[in-house]
């Protein structure tokens, strides 16, 4: 545990290149007209939903062929395309660009999210579940705008943020309450780590 503790649950201060990606304007959590919100309950995002099911189905043949190693890799380069100075190099093309949709919703959803990071207004996958927003932030298949993959990450990245406070005030106060973590929460801390995105988990030292 005191490795998880040190290591993994430290809170992560964000770098130079996240701070600035990040908004600063209050994103709420439930938005009336939030397309990614809906995307279940909603037939008008129909489109929107089958480039996800065909993101998870690519997904899961580029996690079931690579290492870890080489997820790791992979997610460090498209989070440096992101985040990094190409992105910002590139701002003007990334701004511009439109999804190959014709449907509105899916327009509109990109166009929420080109505003979400020129700070013009909230994440449109704020509260979209983890599995959701790694199948965006990190596919390569050019079916989503790299402003809703930016958007996405930054949700996800928020996400973790959230978990881990909330998991380090708990193993305080039970260290406190205690001495030691308890086995429950140490548990807690397994099943999250395992139940991220392989992606993901894979930026993770096992």
């Amino acid at each position: 545990m005191d490795a998880l503790y040190t290591a993994r649950l430290r809170p992560a201060t964000a770098d130079a290149a996240t701070q600035a990606a990040r908004t600063t304007s209050a994103t709420p959590s439930a938005i009336a007209g939030n397309p990614a919100a809906a995307v279940s309950s909603t037939a008008k995002l129909s489109s929107f939903a089958r480039q996800l099911s065909d993101a998870a189905a690519h997904a899961a043949w580029r996690d079931n062929g690579a290492s870890r190693e080489q997820l790791a890799a992979l997610a460090g380069t498209i989070t440096d395309a992101l985040l990094g100075a190409r992105y910002d190099q590139d701002k003007a093309a990334h701004d511009a660009e439109v999804p190959d949709s014709t449907d509105p919703a899916r327009l509109a959803l990109a166009g929420q999210a080109t505003r979400y990071v020129n700070d013009e207004g909230p994440n449109p996958f704020k509260g979209l579940p983890r599995d959701q927003l790694a199948l965006i932030a990190y596919d390569e298949s050019g079916t989503f705008t790299v402003n809703e993959q930016r958007a996405a990450w930054l949700e996800s990245y928020d996400q973790e943020q959230a978990w881990k406070r909330a998991a380090i005030a708990r193993m305080d106060e039970e260290h406190e309450r205690l001495g030691k973590v308890s086995e429950r929460t140490q548990q807690g801390i397994r099943d999250h780590y395992a139940s991220l995105p392989p992606i993901e988990a894979a930026r993770y030292a096992e």
